[in-house]
């Protein structure tokens, strides 16, 4: 039952078998013959809903057959299901109840996660937005259920990327030990966002392209338990095949590690994955199912290009286009970040050969594609391997390279003890620039990129930075590059502000803040993206309240403008700290902590996130709202402290 759907114009359309799933019962109810027909309505709702919201297109479109299969065999809740990264979770959100109107409003606010979210639904097992998290966890859930003594089953479904990372490697050596029954389904389409990369890559297409291997493993299995005394035959002889390095027939890399390998198995062939599952739902002992699947199935734009389907902004589901606004802007468009970024990597990789990218699984997300294509000598893509990358990195330091590691914000947390124990302990020269530092609204909690100066600035030898605009970002990427040790430089998801970049960047000096405005009543130190906010709230403040209002772009959160800051404090009644960061740690807490160790009792107003995991949302202002950091409340904010400071500096001088 080979399930085909080509691209076709999306619609919501009734009466549909979709519109009748209200949970996994409805899925068993369904007559074999009918699963076709949903799969090809699953489709047509996330391409039509993925369309107008964005999304993880590829990756849905080429697990519907699979997810279908394990909902056929196995029921959640009691049943766990355990995804990795879970940006492959929508056909299981459409299965377990959060269809319609929900599942319409996917990552915007009020609508169902773009990941898998405990809080949202009791199917939702175990929550992830970060790769690599799913066999540990599966595993973990497996020894619970042996140590509790109770029977359900419990499925990890791992994509073939996720095996790249050190974290699922860690969980493979240890499932044997910790438990006999789980079932492994590995989700094999090549591609992670951008291609896969290595020696495991490499692998898994020689197991996918051996057709013969399972027939060769089963007939032999086939023969020994028709022996009499086969079970006990059978388990001898995989134990010694296991040891003796594959004398007659070669083991897969996973029956080394003591899993029951069964595959290749058709992705699109639900007969096939059935059967298959219900296998490994009674085996004995740990399964994995190598399953081939095709990212992007039923969506031609998707399958040509699966790395912009990988995560992609809303398009044109007959074109695959992207959306162009309904209003044509004025003037072109600002590059973004990740552009400006990627480009000056050119530019001073030409300039400088010791000077080298790694990204880890990302060259596109990051912009490191630019390095790729035009110094592809110079270009690293290390997979989905965080540790990993900055170890290299210090290793290349090491020996007179320039390495330029491009991580998002929420990724680099992966990769903090070798930050801390490789890197800064060395004092050694690695660039980190830190895309999606900030906001990333869509995505939600496990992609928003708050936490990185609180986890940074504790450590020593670190210099971390933040442009107002993409020409400082390029001024900054050329003053890291320079410094004796490990710089990080965050800038935000997005356009930048259109400023124009300098034909020769500048060399800021350390540790130097840049006053945009002066101003006697108030002084606004703003971070990065927060610049403009700030320029904005003091032009305002001027005139809703008779004051003077000055602006300081910061540049530096370590080492920290205390000079420029403590004569500052010393005759301006009132310091605001702005920030696209959580107040916890953050930069307005460096400003505090410098005043507090001058003695200087200045008032201070941090704005900032608040100590709460911020949800998902439909854009960025909408989220600021909900946490009172819109521009109206900031204003108030910043308005009442002003007032009740000249009110009791009135006082005190009365």
């Amino acid at each position: 039952m080979n399930t085909s759907a080509g691209t076709s114009a999306p619609s919501f359309s009734s009466p549909r078998l979709l519109d009748g799933i209200r949970g996994p019962a409805d899925v068993k109810a369904l007559a074999a013959d009918q699963l076709p027909q949903l799969a090809r309505e699953i489709r047509n709702e996330i391409i039509a809903v993925t369309a107008s919201n964005g999304g993880h297109v590829g990756p849905n479109l080429g697990v519907v057959e699979l997810t279908l299969a394990l909902h056929r065999v196995f029921t959640t809740p009691d049943d766990q299901f355990v995804f990795d990264v879970s940006h492959q979770g929508y056909v299981h959100k459409l299965l377990t109840g959060r269809g319609g109107e929900f599942f319409r409003k996917l990552r915007q606010t009020g609508g169902a996660s773009g990941f898998l979210y405990r809080a949202e639904s009791t199917h939702d097992s175990f929550g992830a937005g970060h790769a690599g998290t799913a066999l540990s966890a599966a595993l973990g859930m497996a020894t619970a259920r042996d140590l509790r003594g109770t029977n359900e089953h419990v499925v990890a479904l791992c994509g073939d990327a996720a095996f790249t990372c050190g974290i699922t490697l860690e969980a493979l050596n240890n499932v044997v030990s910790s438990t006999k029954r789980l079932v492994v389904i590995l989700n094999d389409n090549e591609w992670s966002i951008a291609k896969n990369v290595g020696a495991l890559s490499k692998y898994l297409n020689r197991l996918s392209t051996n057709s013969t291997y399972n027939k060769v493993h089963h007939d032999l299995e086939k023969f020994f338990t028709g022996l009499p005394g086969g079970q006990d035959m059978h388990r001898l002889w995989v134990k010694w095949k296991r040891e003796t390095k594959d004398f007659f027939v070669e083991s897969s890399l996973f029956e080394k590690f003591g899993l029951r390998y069964l595959g290749p198995i058709d992705g699109h062939n639900l007969e096939e994955l059935v059967k298959n599952l219900e296998f490994a739902k009674n085996c004995d002992t740990p399964v994995i199912l190598h399953v081939i699947t095709k990212k992007g199935k039923g969506l031609d734009a998707a399958i040509a290009h699966p790395e912009k389907f990988h995560g992609a902004s809303p398009y044109d589901p007959l074109t695959g286009e992207s959306l162009k606004p309904a209003v044509a802007p004025i003037a072109p468009p600002a590059p973004n970040y990740q552009d400006v970024m990627g480009k000056a990597m050119v530019r001073f990789a030409k300039a400088n050969p010791a000077i080298v990218g790694i990204t880890g699984a990302m060259p596109s997300g990051t912009g490191l594609s630019h390095l790729a294509a035009e110094c592809p000598k110079q270009f690293f893509d290390v997979g989905i391997a965080e540790e990993h990358a900055v170890i290299f990195a210090a290793g290349l330091a090491t020996k007179g390279i320039r390495p330029v590691v491009a991580i998002y914000s929420t990724f680099l947390q992966r990769g903090y003890d070798p930050i801390i124990h490789d890197v800064a302990l060395q004092n050694l020269p690695v660039t980190f620039v830190m895309d999606r530092a900030g906001l990333s609204p869509n995505d939600g909690p496990t992609h928003h990129g708050l936490f990185d100066l609180a986890y940074l600035r504790p450590v020593p030898n670190a210099t971390i930075m933040q442009p107002k605009d993409e020409d400082e970002l390029v001024d900054m990427m050329h003053t890291s590059l320079q410094l004796p040790g490990p710089g990080f430089i965050r800038y935000p998801r997005g356009a930048g502000l259109g400023v124009k970049i300098k034909e020769s960047p500048a060399t800021l000096p350390i540790g130097q803040a840049e006053v945009l405005k002066q101003g006697s009543n108030i002084m606004i130190w703003a971070l990065g993206s927060m610049v403009q906010d700030a320029l904005a709230l003091a032009a305002r403040l001027e005139a809703t309240e008779n004051i003077s209002v000055g602006v300081v772009n910061a540049r530096f959160i370590k080492p920290l403008d205390r000079t420029l800051l403590l004569s500052q404090a010393a005759c301006i009644p009132l310091i605001v700290t702005m920030e696209d960061h959580v107040l916890a740690g953050g930069f307005g807490s460096a400003a505090l902590e410098a005043l507090q160790e001058a003695d200087c009792p200045a008032a201070v107003e941090r704005i900032g996130w608040p100590d709460t995991f911020v949800e998902h949302g439909s854009s960025q202002n909408i989220l600021r709202a909900a946490h009172g950091l819109s521009p109206d409340a900031i204003h108030q904010r910043v308005a009442d402290r002003w007032r009740n400071r000249h009110a009791a500096r009135v006082e005190a001088n009365a």
